[in-house]
């Protein structure tokens, strides 16, 4: 077998692999219970009002 071919079989090897991975790890996360951020710890948010003139 060709030096060539060898080198870009493992390399597609690998690539798939790292795919297969990938999805794993995302399935993974993505079946995590997600719970929403405590509201007691948030800053309260301020808020910028800003007013425009037309320049009269």
């Amino acid at each position: 077998m060709n030096r060539s071919k060898l080198v870009a079989i493992i390399t597609g090897a690998i690539s798939v692999l790292l795919a297969i991975a990938y999805l794993i790890i995302v399935q993974l996360l993505d079946y995590r219970d997600m719970k929403p951020a405590p509201i007691g710890q948030l800053m309260p948010q301020q808020v910028v009002v800003t007013l425009w003139s037309h320049g009269e």
